[in-house]
Formats: structure tokens, sequence, C-alpha cells
């Protein structure tokens, strides 16, 4: 089949998983289903297909909707959080060394490099992350795999757990502008296309998102509402992130490392836990809704948790600033830590 044949065909088959979710009142329905049914559909050899406009399109959509949060009033709460992010930023920086200890000590004698284990334990973005891997010399398809099964994982099991709690709507104070104005859409979406493309010709990690947010929330913190964007936007984009993220899952990268896969699958869900004992006392300590706080400081993916965050009325801005503080932090500083292990472990290696 040529390939866009396949990618019409995933793309079919998305949007059937996407509407049999909401049937089934899954939560996140047009994320969740299609990411379970491209991931199995991939991992049994099913011919899928994947498009980075595509994906583009959808994170460019997901960031100028989480930029409508962000209206003056919001700005003013986000920004009294400045030291709980801060917090945030060190969790996530402890956390994936724990992490990262714990895959060394899993894998111990199986040939997996510490480079390899350092950077795909690292809470940051997997393209990111498997760049710098691969300067280092490291195994980028394991950092990539584990990267994208950790981001499996916490995509799923936070909002079905928190459907099953009956969690939901506990910040509707920061619902965004609802009406859908033509011309204003229109306005919108040329602004914040214009600052994708922008952040991308500038080469910054992640540009459709972080270019699109960084648009939305100006004109929204500066008080300009042109408009809403429409819920099958919305669903059309999640289910574009979801078909980038299951077709990862080949039957080629299941079989490599069952045994590194395992062992990123019980790390990521020892973090989801650890995750949610921090959770709780960043909420006491600065007021805030537990389940906010989880998906603020959980080891998932900017779009991911703040389309969890929209769809569940969970204070999307809080979630929003937390992940990108940490995305940026985390980028900037993965490098100079891998330095530092590296040169301890050479020491350790000498004594």
């Amino acid at each position: 089949m040529s390939p866009a044949v396949r990618l019409a065909l995933t793309l079919a088959g998305a949007a059937l998983a996407g509407a049999l979710a909401q049937a089934l009142h899954s939560p996140l329905p047009w994320l969740i289903g299609p990411l379970l049914a491209t991931a199995a559909a991939s991992a049994l050899g099913a011919p899928l297909a994947a498009s980075h406009r595509l994906r583009n399109a959808g994170q460019w959509i997901i960031g100028t909707t989480l930029g409508l949060y962000f209206t003056p009033s919001v700005l003013g709460v986000v920004a009294s959080l400045a030291p709980a992010i801060a917090l945030g930023v060190a969790w996530a920086l402890l956390l994936g060394y724990g992490f990262y200890r714990f895959l060394m000590w899993a894998e111990r004698g199986r040939g997996v490099l510490p480079a390899s284990a350092f950077f795909a334990a690292a809470i940051g973005g997997a393209s990111e992350m498997a760049l710098l891997a691969e300067r280092e010399g490291a195994q980028v398809d394991r950092v990539a795999g584990a990267h994208s099964l950790r981001v499996l994982i916490v995509v799923v099991l936070i909002p079905f757990g928190y459907q099953a709690l009956g969690v939901h709507g506990a910040d509707p104070s920061l619902l965004p502008l609802r009406a859908v104005q033509p011309a204003g859409l229109a306005a919108l979406l040329a602004a914040t296309a214009a600052g994708g493309a922008l952040m991308q010709r500038l080469q910054v990690p992640n540009p459709w998102v972080l270019g699109a947010l960084a648009v939305a929330a100006t004109l929204t913190g500066a008080g300009v509402e042109w408009s809403a964007l429409p819920q099958p936007l919305s669903s059309a984009a999640q289910l574009a992130i979801a078909i980038t993220l299951g077709t990862r899952f080949t039957p080629a990268s299941l079989r490599a490392a069952p045994r590194w896969l395992g062992a990123v699958a019980l790390g990521t869900l020892a973090m989801i836990v650890l995750s949610a004992g921090f959770a709780a006392g960043v909420a006491w300590g600065w007021q805030l809704h537990p389940a906010t706080v989880l998906l603020a400081t959980s080891p998932g993916g900017i779009a991911e948790m703040a389309i969890t965050a929209s769809v569940l009325g969970l204070g999307v801005p809080v979630v929003t600033a937390f992940h990108v503080v940490r995305y940026a932090a985390v980028l900037v500083l993965t490098g100079p830590l891998w330095r530092r292990e590296k040169a301890r472990l050479a020491r350790r290696a000498v004594a």
C-alpha cells in the first residue's frame, strides 16, 4: 500500500476507535481510544502510518486551546505559584534520576549503557531526549521506546483512575471562552500558526505547542477574546497526537528488549504513585486540588496532561504552567547533569 492509503486507513481506524471510546463513556475518548487501538494494531504488525504534518497540526490546535485559558486573572494565580512550579521542576529532576538508577539496577549485566538509561529516564520530550542520547552514543531505540511507553501508561492510567474516583470539574472557574466566532477564529488560528511557524524556524523544541501557546496566551492575557475553538477541532487534534504515539509501538521495538520495557512500565507505575504523594503535599501547601497537581507533576507530556486537565475541568493553566517550565528546565539541564553523572561513573571506575 502507498503511504497515503496507509495513512487514510490509520485515520479511519483511529476515528472508529475514538467514536467507540466515546460511546463507552471512556475518559478522553479521542485521545485514549485511538492511542490504544493504533498501539495494539501497530504492535501486531499492521501497516499503519503517521504523519508529522498532522502531528504538528494537532499540537498547534492543542497549544492554541491551552493559551485561551490564560486570562488576566488566571495569570495572576499562576504567577503566585512560582515557588510551587520551581519545586515541581526539582521533583521532576529527582524523579528522573531515581528512575535512571532503577533502570540501571533492573538491567544490570544486560548491556544497557548508562547514557541510554539516563536519557530514557529523564522526564522530558521523547524526541529531544533521543537526540541528546544519540549525541552521547546511547541506544536511541531504547530511549525512544521508554518515553513512548511511559507516556502511554500515564495517559491511560491517570484519566481512568480519575474516572473511577469521580474526579471532574474541580476548577470550573478556569474554563475558557466558549463562543465560537468565525472571523475571530480565523484570526486566532492565523496568529497561532504564525507563532508555531516562527518557533519552528528558530528551531525551538516542540515549536507547534509552545509557539501557538505563547501567542494565544499573550492575546488572552491582554484581554483579547477573538473566539473559542470548536470541540471537533480539539477532538481531531487529540486523534492526530494519539496516532503519532501509537504507531511507535512496532513488533521490532517490542521484541528488541521486553525486559527493558517491563522495567520501564514498573518504574512508571512507581513514579505515578510517588508523584501522587508529592502532589498531595504541594496541594496542601498552596491550597490547590490534588488531582490538578498530580496532572501538573506526573511523568507525562505537556499536551497529554493538559488535554486531560481540559476535558476534566482541572486547572488547565496550572497544569500547563508546571509542564512548560518543567519541559524547558529538563531540556536545558539534562545534558549538564549527564556530564556530571558520567564524571561520577568515571571516578568510580578508576577507584
